[in-house]
Formats: C-alpha cells, sequence, structure tokens
C-alpha cells in the first residue's frame, strides 16, 4: 500500500508540472548544450519541465513554426532568428513578456550587454529575450597567409590584394557566399545599410552596389568563387581542401568546423571595414508563443533566467562560440579565450556591431536581395540591374 501511495505521489507530482516544449535551431555541441542545460533546468525544480527539440536550421525552423502556428502546434518557446522575429512580433504570433521581465533585478539587467538585451523591445514593448548572439568573421587559411608574407587584412582594398596574392591554378583566394547575412556585412562595413532608416529597402544603395560589384569584378577575374545557400556545404569543403584561402560566415560555425581535419593553421578574423563601417548582429531572441498559458510563460521565462547563469553561459560559448551575454560571464571565459585568441574575434567585434534590419518585411525581402546575388555573381547579370530588380520586388511586396 505504502509502494502504491509513493507510487500515485510521484504520478500526481509529474502531472504537475507545466511542460515547456521548446524549439531550437542548435546542432553539434550547442544542442548537446542545450540538452544538458534542461535537464539541469528540471532537475533543480519540481513546477515545470522543459522539452528541447532541435527542428532543422533557421530557415527549416521558421517554415515548421509557420506551420504550426496555422494548425494549431507550435511549441511554447521558440529561437527566432533575428530577422524573422520583427515579423514574428508584427503579425501577433509572439506574447509580450513586459510583466515578467520587470520582475528582474536592476543588478540583472544592467549586467547584460546592452545590444542584445535591447533587441528583444520592438515598439518599447518586450517580446524577446536574448539567447545567442553572433558577428560575421573571417576565416583564413593563416598558413598560406604567412607562408606568402601577408598580413590579414582590415580593408577592403587590402582584402582585394590579399585575396589576389592567395589566388593560385588551384585555389581562390575567397569563397563569396550568396546569401544575405555575409552580403550586409560587407554593406554596413562599407558604411551602408540595407534598409533605410524610415524602414524601406535600400538594396540600390552605393555601398551595395559597390559591393556587390567589388565581388563580381574579382569573379570575372578569377579570384573568388561562389557559393549560394544550397551549397553551403560545399563551401565549408572547399575552404578545408584549400581549394578557397578566406571565407566569411559566423563565429558559431568554428565548433562544427573543428570537427573537421584541416592541414593548415585555421586564422579567424574580424570583417574587413573602412572607416565608421559596422557589421551586422547576428543570432536568435527566444519567443513564447501565443497560446501558452500563464504558467507555461513563467516556465520559459525561468528556464532563461537559468540559462543566463555565469556559469551557464560560460558553458554556452564554450560549447556554441557565440558572444556572451552578460559581464560577469566574461572574466569566466578568460582562460578560454587566452587557449586560442582568435576565438575572442567575435566578442571584440561587438563594440562596432549594429542590429539587423528590424523591419518584419525584411524576412521575405532578403529572398529577393538572394536571387538578384545569384543572378549577379553566378548569371552574369550587371550587378546595379540585379540590385535594382531586387529594390523592385521588395517595394511591391506586402
Amino acid at each position: 500500500m505504502r509502494r502504491l501511495f509513493l507510487l500515485l505521489l510521484l504520478t500526481g507530482t509529474a502531472l504537475a508540472q507545466t511542460e515547456v516544449t521548446f524549439w531550437h535551431s542548435m546542432d553539434g555541441p550547442a544542442e548537446r548544450a542545450i540538452q544538458q542545460f534542461a535537464n539541469a533546468f528540471n532537475a533543480s525544480q519540481r513546477s515545470y519541465r522543459v522539452t528541447p527539440r532541435l527542428i532543422g536550421d533557421y530557415r527549416e525552423g521558421e517554415t515548421r513554426l509557420l506551420a504550426a502556428l496555422r494548425t494549431g502546434g507550435a511549441p511554447v518557446l521558440f529561437q527566432a532568428e533575428i530577422l524573422l522575429f520583427p515579423r514574428l512580433v508584427a503579425e501577433g504570433a509572439v506574447l509580450p513578456l513586459d510583466e515578467l521581465a520587470s520582475s528582474l533585478p536592476k543588478a540583472f539587467t544592467d549586467d547584460l550587454f546592452e545590444a542584445a538585451w535591447e533587441y528583444g523591445l520592438i515598439n518599447n514593448r518586450r517580446y524577446g529575450l536574448p539567447f545567442n548572439t553572433s558577428t560575421p568573421v573571417l576565416y583564413f587559411n593563416e598558413s598560406q597567409l604567412r607562408a606568402k608574407g601577408l598580413r590579414v587584412p582590415g580593408n577592403w582594398r587590402d582584402f582585394e590584394q590579399v585575396a589576389r596574392a592567395l589566388t593560385s591554378r588551384s585555389a581562390k583566394g575567397f569563397i563569396a557566399l550568396s546569401e544575405s547575412w555575409t552580403f550586409e556585412a560587407q554593406v554596413t562595413s562599407r558604411g551602408g545599410n540595407l534598409v533605410t532608416a524610415e524602414g524601406r529597402p535600400n538594396f540600390t544603395s552605393r555601398e551595395a552596389v559597390e559591393t556587390l560589384e567589388f565581388l563580381q569584378r574579382l569573379g570575372r577575374e578569377g579570384v573568388i568563387s561562389v557559393r549560394n545557400l544550397s551549397e553551403s556545404f560545399f563551401a565549408q569543403a572547399d575552404f578545408i581542401r584549400t581549394k578557397g584561402m578566406m571565407v566569411m560566415a559566423s563565429i558559431a560555425n568554428w565548433p562544427a568546423a573543428e570537427n573537421a581535419s584541416f592541414a593548415f593553421k585555421l586564422g579567424v578574423a574580424p570583417v574587413p571595414r573602412e572607416p565608421g563601417g559596422k557589421v551586422p548582429l547576428g543570432g536568435a531572441q527566444l519567443v513564447v508563443l501565443r497560446g501558452a498559458s500563464p504558467e507555461q510563460q513563467r516556465g520559459a521565462f525561468e528556464f532563461w533566467r537559468f540559462l543566463m547563469e555565469p556559469q551557464n553561459i560560460k558553458a554556452w560559448v564554450e560549447a556554441s562560440y557565440y558572444v556572451p551575454l552578460r559581464k560577469s560571464a566574461t572574466p569566466l571565459l578568460e582562460p578560454f579565450y587566452r587557449e586560442n585568441p582568435y576565438r575572442k574575434v567575435a566578442f571584440e567585434q561587438v563594440a562596432v556591431a549594429q542590429p539587423r534590419p528590424r523591419t518584419p518585411q525584411f524576412a521575405v525581402w532578403r529572398n529577393f536581395l538572394e536571387e538578384a546575388l545569384e543572378k549577379a555573381l553566378k548569371g552574369g547579370v550587371p550587378a546595379r540591374q540585379a540590385l535594382e530588380e531586387a529594390q523592385r520586388k521588395a517595394e511591391a511586396a506586402r
């Protein structure tokens, strides 16, 4: 009878727990870290149970979430890529978190890096909670760079000279990706933006045209190769196999790259910049989807607070290479950065970082931009013509 009573008691406790489903797009070491965080959080209290689930990369996750919102199968907590985040807010798909956030001590919010914390605000209401923040960086073959007596390029003129010097019959100096984020980084690093201050598409700006013409010219001259998003695996393989000497990607790509066998020393550098140039922040915000009960909202928020513990941030950065979100966590990471100073490049670059476009429609506009990049870099369409077409499509989109 006592055993039956204990069984019923344990079953009742489990039934009383509030389930918090969590969809995310982190794989590899980052996925394992998320599962470990969920296990530790679940063991630390009895009120909530977080269940993480990998649902593919950011774009696959976006497709699955939008389908789930239509059918009623959305999770409680979702990792919303920075461009998707404003769209979800505009469409009323996520819940405001102001009341929960108001419970945070000032010492806690002051300890968060401002850029990541402020990004969760739209129209002075909090809808997002920072989780993973990154910046694009320049990966390079350090062995070849040093063998040729070259310096890491700091601006785009230096970059062109280095790319030419690294080009040979068997290798290109740079692997260009025809996708929006790395292109955006090359535009903002020249002082431009892909969206105006008024929230309109800005694909035909001087800096955007200059960037695409620059890449197109280097492509014609055999200095760069071009890969699109569907060929991202081949871009990685080209770099590892020394068919390309430099490539631009998120710092968060590093842990996956470490699983590969490099025949050279891997170098990581800031994005080349002109005076006054910036780099776009990448990553995601955690959001709570409409339909979540007050208990589920509280559970999701408490899990986020658990993730923000300095020791957990340390573990997260070491697994994912994302930028630490709290000032108090940075001293804990000094041994990690000291072991390989290149790991600190993305963190140091935050000083010249800016948020990505907050216009909800940009998540759609970028598709037109990427079509333009593909046409120009692979199809030979003049850069300005391709960007003007993308601009017209973006302006006509609703």
